[in-house]
């Protein structure tokens, strides 16, 4: 595996502080200890992810912008010629953040799973979250023109939409409606939800993870072409059923360009992303070692028969029960067998 030597793209959720309480969380932030780090730990960290000389790295939670130093960390990060992507929901993304963060990330990508509030605040588990995210996103869309105008840096930004079932039918809404909201914005990404987290209770497979009719129509080239015609031309839309992040065998041995690393807040790197199960600390450990633990998962036995099992979406969901089961620590799996039931959207909780 000497084309695994190191990862190209990292991932960092570096806190499960959050003030929303989204249904689908991948992390189950805001109901989980947040597990931050000092500031002096967390470079500690980016110095060990630096070492690794990854691409990218992505900054998201959790709600990262609940740390207070984080610009300084992605400034970390872009001084060592790494590119900066951070994740937000927007909730507490004034002005001064923007313009701070604007120096150093490559771009800012704020989560929008609704064209309306409505559909948006009851999939975000708070009211208001809807305008704080489009707020938000007007913020980096000012502060981003106001750059280019005076010939500054300016990041790229983005919208992520997460598909499921109960937002399914504002996709055409967001690109005619919110998208051109924002002459600036650059990407509107539609994902299918991936059955990881709170995703994956089966209550949750249910009633909101997409069908497979659904995630198929969601990519199908007619589909990206109405969603392409009904946003401006100058945001590029994407749809995708985010199928890379399954681990598949087939797909990372056809795929050897594929090499990710997700790390947890205190620094423990999980053996694959959205699957439980951490093989070590940052902190403690050689980056590289621990590397080779991560990829090393990808190829056990139980992983792979688990993984090439899925031929459905509920599949999937499936399988990560099991690989969760069967990694995740005693703690961790205290926090999933405390997992509540899904209550469909839109009725009393």
């Amino acid at each position: 595996m000497d084309e695994m030597k190191n990862p190209n793209a990292v991932i960092w959720d570096v806190t499960f502080a959050c003030p929303l309480r989204c249904v689908h969380c991948y992390t189950e932030s805001g109901r989980r200890p947040p597990k931050n780090l000092t500031h002096d730990e967390m470079l500690r960290v980016a110095d060990a992810i630096i070492s690794l000389r990854p691409k990218m790295i992505t900054l998201c939670g959790g709600e990262p912008m609940t740390i207070k130093r984080i610009v300084d960390v992605a400034r970390h990060f872009d001084d060592a010629g790494v590119r900066v992507f951070l994740y937000t929901s927007g909730w507490a993304l004034r002005a001064p953040a923007v313009e701070a963060l604007a120096d150093v990330v490559t771009k800012i990508v704020v989560s929008l799973d609704g064209a309306t509030a409505a559909t948006h605040d009851r999939i975000r588990g708070r009211a208001g979250s809807f305008a704080r995210a489009t707020g938000a996103l007007a913020r980096i869309d000012a502060a981003v023109a106001r750059r280019t105008a005076e010939g500054r840096r300016a990041p790229r930004f983005g919208i992520d939409y997460v598909v499921i079932r109960s937002n399914y039918d504002e996709l055409d809404a967001m690109c005619a409606q919110v998208a051109p909201r924002f002459p600036h914005l650059e990407t509107l990404y539609f994902g299918a939800v991936v059955p990881t987290g709170l995703a994956s209770r089966p209550s949750f497979v249910e009633h909101e993870l997409l069908s497979d009719d659904q995630v198929a129509e969601l990519i199908a080239p007619d589909t990206v072409k109405r969603l392409r015609a009904a946003a401006p031309p100058s945001v590029t839309v994407e749809t995708t059923e985010n199928f890379e992040v399954q681990m598949n065998p087939d797909f990372l041995a056809r795929t050897p360009s594929f090499r990710p690393m997700e790390i947890e807040p205190d620094g423990e790197v999980r053996a694959m992303p959205i699957y439980e199960g951490t093989v070590g600390s940052l902190l403690t450990e050689d980056p590289l070692v621990l590397w080779r633990r991560s990829y090393e998962r990808w190829a056990d036995p139980f992983v792979v028969e688990t993984l090439n099992a899925i031929r459905t979406r509920a599949d999937w969901a499936e399988a990560v029960r099991r690989i969760d089961r069967r990694f995740a620590a005693p703690e961790d799996l205290e926090r999933i067998a405390r997992r509540p039931v899904h209550v469909p959207l839109g009725r009393a909780t």
